[in-house]
């Protein structure tokens, strides 16, 4: 079901972040959201900001698609329809990240920002990080114009006179240009916009598109 506030019909919304999350010992409102901007602007989530847009959209945290945190039992959350969540952890530290990455925050470079941000507030190493993908649109489905050429030199997939781009592959050289070792990396290849009928697809559904949610927390 959809678990937006502010996209698709959203009458149910709470009630379904409460259905899902409860399970995992996660309290719904208890989730640290962000006003996702497709920008690269991250935030280290404070205790202060447990519940910042959890019962309402206003209340989130503004222009934001990033959220890192060493705090424990402090869920941090992103919504996507095609978009890309980044799951980030630190367990020597330990230390969290979630990203929300589209095109325009991918050519922001937001990965590689979280991982020296988390170095920076956590110490982190990147060689010791573990960093997984959420569902995505791939390059299968994912068509661009040819002007995405300028924007991502060499990373754009030609077919026929048709071009495609695959954010999760870009998002995972930042991570390997950061440090981070390939077999740390997560990736379970699911499209999205394939998978239409398991997962919400902006490009399938349009602009009334639900919302699906990540979450990432320390336990404590």
């Amino acid at each position: 079901g959809n678990m937006s506030l502010s996209y698709g019909d959203t009458k149910d919304s709470l009630n379904n972040r409460k259905a899902f999350l409860g399970p995992l010992g996660i309290d719904y409102r208890d989730l640290v959201c962000a006003r996702q901007a497709h920008s690269s602007n991250i935030r280290y989530a404070k205790v202060s900001d447990r519940g910042s847009g959890a019962l309402s959209y206003a209340t989130a945290i503004p222009d934001t698609d990033a959220l890192l945190t060493d705090r424990e039992n402090l869920p941090l959350a992103v919504f996507t329809a095609d978009c890309l969540s980044i799951f980030l952890y630190d367990a020597r530290r330990p230390a969290i990240g979630l990203i929300h990455s589209g095109w325009r925050s991918t050519k922001e470079n937001i990965t590689a920002k979280a991982i020296k941000l988390m170095q920076e507030l956590f110490d982190t190493e990147p060689e010791s990080l573990s960093l997984s993908f959420g569902p995505v649109i791939r390059s299968c489905c994912y068509e661009v114009g040819s002007d995405f050429g300028e924007i991502f030199p060499g990373d754009l997939i030609k077919s026929g006179s048709s071009y495609y781009l695959d954010l999760a592959n870009i998002n995972k050289k930042q991570a390997l240009g950061s440090g981070v070792k390939d077999e740390n990396i997560f990736d379970p290849g699911v499209c999205t916009s394939c998978r239409n009928d398991e997962f919400f697809s902006f490009r399938k559904e349009g602009k009334d598109c639900s919302r699906m949610i990540s979450v990432i927390m320390l336990a404590s």
